[in-house]
């Protein structure tokens, strides 16, 4: 069975500025790709990614603010409330020359948002 792949194209240069800039950062890709199948707490991620948890969380800021990371909150058995975090995105293609530079996002499936 032959299966279709939905990308969209980046158009706005001010979001295509933002997606370089996380790319360039390691700890923003290795979040999203932590958080690709199955959404994590920060507490998680920085325990699986050994990520400082400051570090992870200024990270997961900079990820919900480009719109490459969904974020959903739930109440444990005590009653308090904590968020988990997912990758929206599967892939990234990109291609740039002198002129322009051109985006493509795979979008993950599995998110929840």
């Amino acid at each position: 069975m032959q299966v279709l792949v939905q990308t969209r194209k980046i158009m706005d240069d001010e979001r295509k500025q933002m997606i370089l800039e996380v790319f360039a950062d390691k700890y923003c890709k290795q979040i999203l790709r932590s958080t690709l199948n199955n959404p994590k707490s920060a507490y998680h991620i920085s325990r699986d990614q050994k990520i400082p948890i400051s570090t992870v969380y200024r990270r997961l800021q900079t990820l919900f603010d480009a719109k490459l990371l969904s974020l959903s909150g739930k109440i444990n058995e005590e009653g308090k409330k904590y968020f988990l975090y997912q990758s929206k995105i599967k892939s990234i293609s990109l291609k740039c020359d002198l002129e322009e530079v051109m985006i493509e996002i795979e979008p993950n499936i599995s998110s929840t948002s």
